[in-house]
């Protein structure tokens, strides 16, 4: 994944607000990616534009090849289907449906049978060891178990790139540490690409990479986080 010039502004009343400056990323395939910061600073809004879920004000972002701003908008819909896995910070589950057929959505959107697709989607929520939560509604769920239904919903169908925002701020340290550690598994994978906001620093251990954003730029790239952070 490459990203050239990222900027992107806000307009508050009559103010134009730029939170992200000109950002250069290459984000390379096996990598696990962490971006750290402020609230604030910019992180999901720059992980938001990486994926195709938010357009940047100026600048190009390809992924895999593709230059995914160039696609139309149905297009690139579908690419995004087909290639990334997305993990949002407020879950953003189906109220009316159950855990497992939320985790399924992704493969039914694709076309797969609903039987294959839920079967499949409950081998992913036994990974995240809820497999006994797959017939809860939402609300009948911890914040947690929600946490790990989205995961999970993020990675069943196998994207090539996933971008997680805060993937284990509701979970205890021995989910977290699962969770990082299937996370772990998928970027791994040669032609597959994790990246992560967190500001958890019980798992900074496990990135290959640490970025630090500050005020929409980018101040370190390394394999430490800096002390101040």
């Amino acid at each position: 994944m490459s990203a050239r010039n990222i900027s992107r502004d806000f307009e508050a009343g009559q103010e134009t607000i730029r939170v992200l400056h000109g950002i250069d990323l290459d984000v390379c395939p096996g990598e696990l990616t962490y971006l750290v910061g402020e609230s604030g600073s910019g992180k999901t809004t720059l992980i938001s534009i990486m994926c195709g879920i938010l357009w940047p004000t100026e600048g190009s972002v390809e992924v895999f090849g593709t230059d995914i701003y160039g696609l139309t908008d149905d297009d690139l819909v579908d690419f995004r289907l087909q290639n990334i896995g997305f993990i949002f910070q407020q879950y953003n589950l189906i109220p009316a449906i159950d855990a497992a057929s939320n985790a399924a959505v992704p493969l039914i959107a694709q076309g797969m049978d609903r039987r294959k697709a839920r079967a499949k989607a409950a081998e992913m929520l036994d990974a995240l060891n809820i497999a006994d939560q797959a017939d809860k509604l939402p609300n009948q769920l911890s914040g947690g178990q929600q946490q790990r239904v989205a995961i999970a919903r993020a990675l069943v169908h196998e994207p090539r790139l996933v971008v997680c925002d805060e993937p284990t701020a509701a979970l205890d340290a021995k989910s977290g540490r699962r969770v990082m550690d299937l996370l772990r598994d998928v970027a791994l994978a040669e032609d597959r690409s994790v990246i992560i906001v967190t500001h958890d620093n019980r798992i900074f251990d496990l990135a290959d990479r640490i970025l630090v954003l500050e005020d929409g730029r980018i101040t370190h790239d390394g394999t430490d986080v800096p002390d101040d952070h």
